[in-house]
């Protein structure tokens, strides 16, 4: 960065005096400083590249410092519509609600914009109850839907456990892929065993009080998981029976990284609601979005929308959206990660012939994780919500070899920004080869 004066230690000593740091105990945090961004790499104040191979928290998609997008920010900056509350028009608002009806599949048609994913999930709850005039919502354990306490409680993951208790009517159930066990060898048994549990579970909760019940297409933080095939499809045929409404989170898997627009469009369905952040903007700045289909936009038209927010369709972040959409669309970005996707699965399967500790792993398009196990039962080398020795001395030398990725409990993610290149793919699993003999040491034979 031009005038950069900061050094790492400084920086790092003066962000851990004076700011907090998101779910840490702050006597443990070691932040990574970083002076600059650009495509595929981080810099540190004194030059140091750093590979990201998780597009950050899996938003930044069209990769660091896009020069049209830049540009494109200065231009609604001298344009001097850099914000107006949200009861206004104006032109980057309604130019990106027609392109996100052009782009979303179906019905989806009207949007609500907002700062982020989770309160575009609090919306989409919100909007839910008041059309459905129910309460209750159900939602996956093996999930992740926001920060917030709302969408905390529709949280099946650890991190929901010091937030409670909290408001009524969230109802969490086990999704097709249980953290320890399975529900069938095929797709098919999977989704049928699921399916049958939920009706029960909705037969004694009374679908009469469920509002809507919230997805992850993909499961993001919590295993990337793709659905069994054939789940989704059954899924919005069970709840329509019902008169319950599928809210999609598109917020970790939108935006190409599953080699789709959206990851529900791999299960050709539509759902009745649909949110969005991170790659909308490829989180240049903050912007979320909550979409809806027709009926429920019909609603609306007649009965009050008792929802918003201070910055609610923010213009300037408006104008970023249309241009990363540009970005998208004109390098192909979609298609990209649907291509880089082979490359991916063929790196993944080397790491576990090669290495003893690892698994298995997973991706679709450019959204993969890998598993790492202590023995050759396949136990997972930390447990549930756990850790291991060997995963932090992973973690460290990831870092060290210039390389950032989450590593969590027993996996480590590979997101990469969508533009990133066979070759940098390469040489991001030859870092994680070499940081796999600390794993490999660990494993119980």
């Amino acid at each position: 960065m031009k005038d950069q004066t900061m050094d790492s230690k400084t920086m790092t000593e003066l962000c851990r005096e004076h700011t907090l740091y998101a779910w840490s105990q702050q006597n443990m945090v070691n932040p990574l400083p970083v002076a600059r961004a650009e495509g595929v790499y981080l810099y540190t104040p004194e030059g140091e590249r750093i590979l990201d191979f998780n597009s950050q928290l899996m938003c930044v998609n069209i990769g660091h410092s896009h020069p049209r997008v830049i540009q494109a920010i200065k231009d609604q900056l001298d344009r001097q519509m850099i914000y107006t509350y949200p009861g206004t028009a104006t032109e980057p608002r309604a130019l990106l609600g027609q392109r996100l009806a052009e782009l979303c599949p179906g019905d989806i048609n009207k949007f609500f914009f907002t700062l982020g994913g989770a309160e575009a999930n609090e919306n989409a709850i919100r909007a839910a109850r008041l059309y459905t005039g129910r309460q209750k919502i159900l939602s996956l354990y093996r999930s992740y839907h926001g920060g917030t306490n709302l969408t905390m409680q529709l949280t099946g993951e650890p991190r929901r456990w010091p937030n409670e208790p909290g408001g009524p009517g969230f109802v969490h159930v086990v999704g097709p892929q249980p953290y320890t066990y399975s529900r069938g060898a095929s797709d098919e048994e999977q989704t049928a065993a699921t399916l049958r549990y939920l009706e029960e579970v909705i037969l004694c909760e009374g679908s009469h009080t469920i509002a809507a019940m919230i997805v992850e297409p993909v499961i993001g933080t919590n295993g990337v998981l793709p659905p069994p095939q054939g789940y989704l499809r059954a899924l919005r045929e069970l709840l329509d029976r019902h008169g319950i409404l599928l809210i999609c989170d598109e917020v970790m898997a939108g935006f190409g990284r599953t080699g789709k627009m959206f990851a529900f469009e791999h299960a050709g369905i539509v759902p009745d609601l649909v949110t969005m952040a991170k790659g909308l903007t490829s989180s240049y700045l903050p912007l979320g979005a909550m979409g809806m289909r027709q009926k429920i936009a019909d609603y609306f038209e007649e009965h009050v929308f008792w929802g918003g927010l201070t910055y609610n369709s923010h213009a300037l972040a408006c104008a970023t959206a249309i241009a990363v959409l540009d970005v998208m669309r004109d390098e192909e970005l979609v298609e990209r990660a649907a291509s880089l996707q082979p490359l991916m699965l063929a790196e993944i399967e080397r790491l576990r012939e090669r290495h003893p500790s690892v698994k298995g792993g997973r991706c679709l398009g450019l959204f993969g994780l890998v598993e790492v196990q202590k023995n050759s039962q396949g136990a997972p080398i930390a447990p549930y919500n756990g850790s291991h020795p060997a995963m932090g001395k992973f973690a460290a030398f990831l870092r060290e070899q210039g390389l950032f990725t989450f590593v969590r409990w027993d996996t480590f993610m590979c997101n990469p920004p969508l533009t990133i290149s066979e070759e940098q793919i390469r040489e991001g699993f030859a870092i994680i080869d070499r940081g796999l003999e600390i794993t490999d040491a660990a494993f119980e034979g």
